[in-house]
């Protein structure tokens, strides 16, 4: 059992922002057992960690981001999507089939995770089973709560980075048998898109997916020449999400949407139908000028909506920083096509990088009782001229904050050091 005293900010609804000053929030086991006002007596000889007027939040959750791409990060961002994979991204990929580089990226990439908030995350590995092996296992042993796949490519793919369509089956049912009883990084289906999949490799995954009950990770609807080109490769589907439906992708797990910017009605229909999360990478879409999602009117549909780094599209590591982005985003759609679309809320957007984002991992994502302590302590962000409200420093942080502005991290109640390998 641990006490800790401070402010708690932490979501309560997709518009709801709770925020509590000088609160008691009792831990046991990992889990949170209740928040107090007052300390019950019942815990006055309880360990008690006060951290004064800092903020205590849930720790982020990152839904989509290529662990391989982190050395590329904040390079090639004046090129188009597709000039940008062929230029950076696949050249990059192709080195993982060196143990070595791999094992060194993977670590500082981890590092990075940790440093800046987020402990629960789904990663695209690369199409090589050994490199994306390490990844994972370094997961599972750090308990950082994740989704790994071994990326699948058998068509319109460099020569380097293009597997046979058995190969990549084989190297996938081997991967998901080896550590579909991990507890914290399992592993998931990784169709890159639909352009460098043919229906036959997602037909055999969709397989793998039934026998192992494995869901899917992919890049849907993501810009209109994948979407265009998606459907063009499989014309008896309407829609990129309906040639993954028909493939039996989306019926065994959880299912990742990264991007879904420009989704036809019968792409949200089906997403929606297997409780799929489409998850909003903003930084990224902007810098590869694929769209931007329509994040008020996808939520209104019902539609699971969650944050993304998208490392390397994206050029910054940190959720945070893309809850802000998320803001800002809604903001400009709004004002281009106000007709369609209507601004966000920061509540709203930090949900998505908390609550919603951690409903995929299990009890984590926010500080009610239940929940598993997944935590951060970010400074008071107060000035000598004006003190803010607990969850006017969260906003601050999201905003202007970075790694050095958090003074704690928790890990299921235990403290983790930034920078930790």
């Amino acid at each position: 059992m641990r006490i800790f005293h401070a402010d708690l900010v932490y979501s309560g609804g997709r518009d709801q922002l709770i925020s509590r000053r000088s609160c008691y929030i009792a831990v046991e086991n990992g889990t949170v057992e209740g928040i107090y006002g007052e300390l019950p007596e019942k815990y006055s000889g309880v360990p008690l960690t006060d951290y004064g007027s800092s903020v205590i939040l849930p720790a982020f959750s990152d839904l989509h981001v290529h662990a391989p791409q982190y050395p590329q990060r904040g390079l090639g961002m004046d090129l188009l999507l597709k000039d940008w994979l062929d230029t950076y991204t696949f050249p990059q990929e192709a080195r993982y089939a060196d143990p070595e580089y791999a094992a060194a990226v993977y670590e500082a990439f981890l590092r990075s995770l940790i440093d800046n908030g987020t402990f629960h995350a789904c990663v695209f590995g690369t199409i090589h089973r050994e490199a994306t092996s390490y990844l994972l296992e370094r997961m599972e042993s750090l308990k950082l709560r994740s989704f790994v796949g071994k990326v699948n490519m058998d068509i319109q793919s460099p020569d380097f980075l293009r597997e046979t369509t058995e190969d990549s089956l084989h190297g996938t049912e081997a991967f998901l048998e080896q550590y579909s009883a991990n507890r914290y990084a399992k592993p998931v289906i990784t169709p890159r898109f639909a352009p460098t999949c043919s229906f036959a490799l997602l037909k055999g995954l969709g397989r793998l997916g039934r026998k192992y009950h494995a869901g899917m990770q992919t890049h849907l609807v993501e810009s209109r020449w994948e979407s265009s080109e998606a459907v063009r490769l499989n014309p008896a589907c309407s829609c990129d999400t309906e040639i993954y439906e028909k493939a039996g992708l989306l019926e065994n797990g959880p299912v990742i949407a990264a991007h879904f910017i420009f989704p036809s009605e019968k792409d949200i229909r089906i997403l929606k139908k297997y409780g799929g999360f489409a998850v909003q990478c903003p930084d990224a879409t902007v810098n590869v000028t694929a769209g931007i999602m329509r994040t008020a009117f996808l939520a209104d549909a019902g539609v699971r909506l969650t944050l993304g780094s998208d490392i390397a599209g994206g050029h910054l590591p940190a959720i945070y920083t893309q809850a802000a982005r998320s803001v800002q985003l809604s903001k400009l759609k709004a004002f281009y096509e106000p007709e369609r679309n209507r601004p966000i809320p920061f509540a709203h957007a930090f949900y998505m990088a908390t609550k919603e984002g951690g409903a995929l991992f299990g009890n984590v994502g926010s500080l009610e009782p239940g929940y598993e302590f997944d935590a951060l302590v970010i400074r008071d962000f107060s000035e000598p001229f004006r003190k803010l409200e607990p969850e006017e420093s969260v906003e601050r942080f999201c905003y202007t904050g970075g790694p050095g502005d958090i003074l704690a991290r928790y890990i299921r109640g235990e403290s983790v050091t930034a920078g930790r390998s």
